[in-house]
C-alpha cells in the first residue's frame, strides 16, 4: 500500500479485472440502503482511512474510467493496523449473522472492515406468521428460528409442543425442547425430556442425538 497501490487514488480494489459485489437482498451500507443487485467495488486507499465506493460501474480497471456520479455509496473507514502481514490481498466475509456481515479487506498489515447489514429478521417474522397460520404448520421451523435468534422462548416452547402434537416422539424435537426448557431455567422439565429423548433416539438407532441429550444433561446437574 502506498507503492504498488497509490494513496489518494481510485483503485479497483483487486488486481486484473474489476471487482465485483452481488447482493441477493436489499443491504445497507454507510446508512445508504441498495437494492438487490450486482455492483463494482472501488477503493481509495490512505494510510490511515480508505473510502470504500459502492458503484453502478461493473469494469472499472483504472482510475480514468471511473465515474463518481455513478456512486451508489461511499463509506470512510479507519485503516486498522494487524499484528501480522497478508502476503496476499485478501477480500473476505466475517462475522456473519442473519441479519449482518462485514466484508474485510486485508493486506500487508492493515484490514478494513465494512459492515453490511439487511433486514433478513423481518421476512422470516412475515413467513413465520404466514405459515403458521397455514397448514400444514411449521412449528418446528419456528420455534427453532425463535429460539436461535433470541426471541420469545415461551412462544418457542409452545411450538415445539405443537411439534410434538404432529410427530409424537420424534427424538430430534424432544432434544430441542429440552434445550429450550435448560434455555427457561427449568430444569426439572428439562432433564426429564432429555431423558425422554434419549430414549427415543436410542430407539430410532439414533447416536447423535443419544449423545447430544447426555451432553446436554450434563450442563443441568
Amino acid at each position: 500500500m502506498g507503492d504498488i497501490v497509490p494513496f489518494g487514488k481510485v483503485w479497483r480494489t483487486g488486481a486484473n479485472g474489476a471487482t465485483t459485489l452481488t447482493f441477493g437482498d436489499d443491504v445497507t451500507i454507510g446508512g445508504t440502503k441498495i437494492p438487490a443487485g450486482k455492483y463494482g467495488l472501488l477503493s481509495i486507499p490512505n494510510a490511515d482511512s480508505w473510502t470504500l465506493i459502492i458503484t453502478k460501474q461493473l469494469n472499472v480497471t483504472s482510475p480514468a474510467a471511473y465515474k463518481q456520479e455513478s456512486d451508489v455509496a461511499r463509506v470512510t473507514l479507519p485503516a486498522i493496523e494487524l499484528k501480522y502481514d497478508i502476503e496476499n490481498f485478501t477480500i473476505q466475509f466475517a462475522d456473519v449473522t442473519a441479519n449482518s456481515c462485514n466484508l474485510q479487506l486485508m493486506w500487508e498489515n492493515t484490514i478494513v472492515i465494512l459492515p453490511i447489514t439487511t433486514d433478513i429478521d423481518s421476512k422470516v417474522m412475515a413467513q413465520i406468521k404466514s405459515q403458521v397460520e397455514g397448514d400444514p404448520r411449521p412449528y418446528f421451523n419456528a420455534a427453532m428460528y425463535y429460539m436461535d435468534n433470541g426471541k420469545d422462548l415461551n412462544k418457542s416452547l409452545e411450538w415445539f409442543n405443537k411439534a410434538l402434537d404432529q410427530s409424537p416422539g420424534a427424538f430430534f424435537i424432544l432434544y430441542q425442547k429440552a434445550t429450550c426448557l435448560a434455555k427457561l431455567g427449568r430444569k426439572d422439565e428439562a432433564i426429564k425430556t432429555a431423558n425422554e429423548g434419549i430414549e427415543a433416539a436410542t430407539k430410532a438407532k439414533n447416536d447423535d442425538y443419544v449423545a447430544l441429550n447426555k451432553r446436554l444433561l450434563a450442563t443441568l446437574k
